[in-house]
């Protein structure tokens, strides 16, 4: 750093760096700045000069990161120490009880809490890490377990609910102040473990979901698409580095959404490994409440999705048109139907990460659908990737700790608030001002009148601070958002189906009309020249 002036030891000045060289701060001993580089690449919002000399302590993003993994690591060591002391699992090798280890959720319960239910079905395996609890059957406490803090044995239930199919033999409630459990579900503990068959019975494996290779959405028997078939209608909307048009099938004349992306753009941003994990995850869902992928083309310069069009605009910007915001019955209907989608997410171990009103699109109907999966991720416990939009980040996600599932259920929360009030709870124009407000928590955000009562119940029951609060993520899942008392009435059945009247019908006069969306030529997005590396990372990309 270059020192000039006679400014106090160690002290330094920052501009902002878009040519407005307004001091905006002074940084003295003891503080920071450049946070924001340690969660994701991110340019400079803001130049710091150095006024005199100074001393500066410097922490990379990559060492960082290493550090939250290595604490993370630590933690998963612990717990495999636990299942050591399940008698159910001697059969697993070192590193099968490690990679359970990383699928383990730490929730926490509270006194009188019923953590299972006698008779209900059982599909979770409880690790006790903290607290008591007594163990009831048929109304009569027959036995109390309690959490050994020397960590010399390990206390568990419900192990039989990785093993068998059968109902909870007994209640288990907290007799403690407080009680946390490490918790187990019966889908991760197969994808895991699925080969071994001293552990799961041959007949009881073929029952379950096989998430890794499935290909719901390339059905058999359906004639391939063509993109020399297709002729172009116009722009529906740009990105960074590429393009969606709407495109006419010459024959059939059905219309496509077709999806280009710059090979030269991804080459030069290292974006591979994402756009073939974008096409891998379009195939795996097969939902009304998520846009459909039918094929996928690679040109000489460009790669291409050719998707489901959804005319009826982003939801967005239907809301700011239409002046919906504030509007319970609006509001019910497009949740629900995120909520069915992140539903078949969930159920095939994808995490979507990128929940926002621009990548919820209406249908000439009305319905509902998720697109832009760029972000999505399957995964079996927890990644530690920073990405997403700041407005919608969750604690887990700012502390870099690993996440799950458990952030799109607190994205859901952040859009509910959105579409009742007109902007996110932790809203501001600086990133940092953000995190520092989520770190905060919910409790300290001013909830207008429009906004009260039961809608406010349940955006601050998803919006815990921790992962396992947040409500779906409780026993009972997301039965625990369909119960809930802002849901009094709502006919989730009819939802599901495509035959409850959606609260809006766009104006969509073809299958030919742009009028929903406002994206401009000049818009597009500049093609970046593709030189072709040699690596074949695009080989298996084209589904035709």
């Amino acid at each position: 750093m270059d020192a000039e002036g006679d400014e106090a030891p160690n002290s330094a000045e920052k501009a902002l760096s878009n040519g407005d060289s307004r001091v905006v701060s002074v940084v003295s001993a003891g503080e920071s700045f450049g946070e924001l580089a340690l969660l994701y690449f991110v340019p400079r919002a803001a130049t710091v000069k150095a006024k005199q000399d100074a001393v500066v302590w410097v922490i990379d993003r990559g060492n960082f990161k290493d550090i939250l993994m290595k604490v993370s690591e630590t933690k998963q060591l612990e717990y495999v120490k636990y299942l050591d002391g399940v008698k159910s699992l001697d059969a697993l090798l070192s590193g099968e009880k490690t990679e359970l280890a990383k699928a383990l959720v730490e929730m926490h319960f509270t006194k009188d809490e019923l953590i299972v239910q006698q008779g209900e079905p059982g599909n979770t395996f409880y690790v006790m890490y903290d607290g008591k609890v007594d163990i009831i059957i048929d109304g009569k406490i027959v036995t109390s377990m309690e959490a050994d803090m020397k960590r010399s044995s390990t206390q568990y239930f419900g192990e039989k609910a990785l093993l068998e199919n059968d109902n909870r033999a007994a209640t288990v409630m907290v007799t403690s102040e407080a009680a946390k459990c490490l918790v187990l579900d019966r889908d991760s503990f197969d994808l895991l473990l699925t080969p071994l068959k001293d552990i799961i019975p041959s007949s009881d494996r073929k029952a379950k979901i096989s998430v890794v290779g499935q290909i719901e959405q390339m059905a058999e028997g359906r004639d391939k698409i063509m993109r020399e078939d297709l002729y172009k209608i116009g722009l529906l909307g740009c990105g960074g580095f590429g393009a969606v048009e709407l495109f006419e099938h010459k024959v059939t004349f059905e219309t496509y959404a077709l999806k280009r992306l710059s090979k030269g753009y991804i080459l030069k941003t290292g974006m591979q490994d994402s756009v073939m994990n974008e096409k891998n995850i379009l195939m795996m869902t097969n939902s009304p409440f998520i846009i459909k992928l039918y094929e996928t083309y690679n040109g000489l310069q460009s790669l291409y999705f050719l998707l489901e069009p959804a005319l009826g605009g982003e939801l967005y910007a239907t809301y700011n048109r239409k002046g919906f915001h504030g509007s319970e019955k609006h509001c019910k209907y497009y949740i629900a139907g995120t909520m069915f989608a992140f539903e078949h997410l969930h159920l095939r171990r994808i995490i979507y990460r990128d929940l926002k009103p621009e990548n919820l699109l209406l249908t000439e109907r009305g319905h509902i659908k998720l697109t832009d999966m760029g972000l999505a991720k399957f995964v079996i416990g927890k990644t530690y990737t920073t990405c997403g939009t700041p407005d919608y980040f969750a604690p887990e996600l700012i502390a870099s700790t690993g996440h799950t599932n458990a952030v799109d259920w607190w994205t859901l929360g952040i859009l509910i608030f959105e579409l009742m009030v007109g902007h996110p709870p932790f809203e501001s124009a600086y990133p940092m001002q953000i995190y520092a407000k989520v770190t905060k928590g919910i409790g300290k955000v001013h909830f207008p009148s429009n906004c009260q009562g039961p809608v406010a119940d349940l955006i601050k029951g998803l919006l815990k601070n921790e992962p396992s609060e947040r409500l779906p993520m409780r026993p009972g899942g997301m039965s625990n958002l369909k119960n809930h008392k802002w849901y009094q009435g709502f006919d989730f059945d009819g939802m599901k189906a495509l035959t409850l009247t959606a609260p809006y019908r766009p104006v969509v006069k073809s299958n030919k009309d742009l009028a929903n969306f406002s994206a401009r030529k000049e818009d597009m997005p500049r093609q970046l020249d593709y030189v072709d590396p040699g690596t074949g990372w695009d080989k298996y990309f084209a589904s035709v």
